[in-house]
């Protein structure tokens, strides 16, 4: 049975990462994704709060499964007794860094953990988190960018963040 996970911050989660889980989760048996907490970064929602977003936008995907962890990703991923980890790719700038990360997850691992990487579809290319919360904080629309139940939860943030776009 082949098990893949598919690691980040999805803060939030965009149509972006739900094309990856989608197509990762036609490549293997089972697709973990996991929110990786993130201790360097200053997230707007919780970890928790993620958790749910990704659970809700992946419901009706029977073989993706969602957690969190905090630590090395190839601590987990042994955790769970997976070799694959999933990354989606948007330009070349990802690929470098992405490779590194790599690089490192094999080499550290001892060969324990490969990564493969899936090309966004072309739609989503310009598309990050960091882009979502960008408009978001200025009030604009991002329906083109998340699910509603996303854009919900991104607006109730903000609202609170930056009232003032928010009248």
């Amino acid at each position: 049975m082949k098990h893949a996970i598919y690691p980040g911050s999805f803060d939030p989660v965009t149509y972006g990462h739900i094309d990856i889980i989608r197509r990762a989760a036609e490549m293997f048996d089972n697709l973990t994704v996991c929110v990786l907490d993130n201790k360097a970064k200053t997230p707007l929602f919780s970890v928790d709060e993620r958790v749910k977003m990704l659970r809700k936008v992946s419901e009706n995907i029977p073989n993706v499964q969602v957690d969190s962890y905090y630590g090395l990703l190839m601590d987990y991923a042994r955790k769970i007794d997976c070799h694959i980890a999933v990354r989606g790719l948007r330009a070349v700038t990802d690929f470098e860094y992405e490779l590194q990360i790599a690089h490192a997850n094999r080499t550290i691992s001892g060969g324990w953990l490969d990564t493969i990487f899936i090309t966004s579809s072309t739609e989503y290319a310009y598309l990050s988190s960091s882009v979502v919360k960008e408009i978001a904080s200025f009030g604009g629309d991002i329906s083109l960018c998340v699910p509603k139940c996303i854009e919900e939860e991104v607006v109730g943030k903000m609202r609170i963040i930056h009232p003032e776009f928010y009248r």
